[in-house]
């Protein structure tokens, strides 16, 4: 089996490196993801800018790596449409592990699911993985990840989707002990994981009207505060990784 691994966090992101090491053990794996951080870009592609790729050393022998000055979109399109001979394009597209849910409304703002939403319009099919994380919470594990990433890709590596659909896998952040089970066929809940809200803070030129509605004493600077969400409805992936499961659903390439 010849897999193509991608994600949004940076080829140097640990959760990369751990998804390529499992994927080893089912096939031949070739990385190819941006060398920045490039989180919540969607299925952002690049038209206009020059993009670059070189081969880069991956610590996990055998695996093929390069990195792009680009997006995850752009990683599996330019791959799919140029950098690989029509042979040699992959059995299936890993995209992860990302830092952080992909649940809910968050889904739209993905580039982990952006990736794998690129490889289906070109048939292939794609599985997320993302690890639940809340910045600064002592009781954040990895340990469920770490145990059963294996079992759930050999799981979801056998079984056949309807044309573009994707697997949509998100692990809690809870301990071992706390763990407990897999949830699958969930949906994704009718909310954001993360209740954000936009702060205006100091004043930084007056660059703007002083007479305009929303920023009357002239150009200040916007500040993101996300606060996570601590309930969603039953059925739900927000609920399934809250209460202690992992969480494992579909999604719908719109376009197909």
């Amino acid at each position: 089996m010849r897999i193509f691994v991608t994600n949004d966090d940076g080829i140097e992101a640990k959760g990369i490196i751990l998804l390529a090491k499992t994927a080893m053990e089912f096939g031949e794996v070739t990385v190819v993801a941006p060398r920045e951080q490039c989180s919540a870009m969607s299925h952002h592609i690049t038209l206009r800018d020059k993009m670059h790729i070189e081969k880069v050393d991956f610590p996990v022998e055998g695996v093929k790596a390069y990195a792009m000055d680009a997006t995850p979109a752009d990683c599996v399109r330019a791959s799919f449409l140029g950098l690989m001979d029509k042979d040699e394009l992959p059995d299936i597209v890993f995209s992860g592990i990302n830092r952080g849910a992909n649940c809910g409304f968050d889904i739209l703002y993905s580039a982990t699911v952006g990736a794998a939403m690129e490889a289906v319009l070109y048939n292939i099919p794609a599985i997320c993985f993302s690890q639940n994380f809340f910045p600064d919470d002592p009781d954040y594990h990895e340990e469920v990840m770490e145990a059963h990433i294996r079992d759930i890709m050999a799981e979801l590596i056998t079984k056949k989707l309807p044309d573009g659909t994707i697997f949509n896998v998100n692990f809690p952040s809870c301990s071992i002990e706390d763990y407990k089970g897999v949830k699958y066929d969930r949906v994704p809940a009718r909310t954001a994981f993360w209740d954000d809200n936009y702060d205006i803070g100091h004043k930084i030129a007056c660059a703007w009207s002083s007479s305009d509605a929303m920023v009357p004493y002239g150009k200040k600077e916007l500040r993101l505060t996300p606060i996570p969400v601590t309930k969603a409805a039953e059925g739900t992936d927000i609920r399934a990784i809250l209460d202690g499961y992992i969480s494992v659903g579909t999604l719908k390439n719109f376009v197909l």
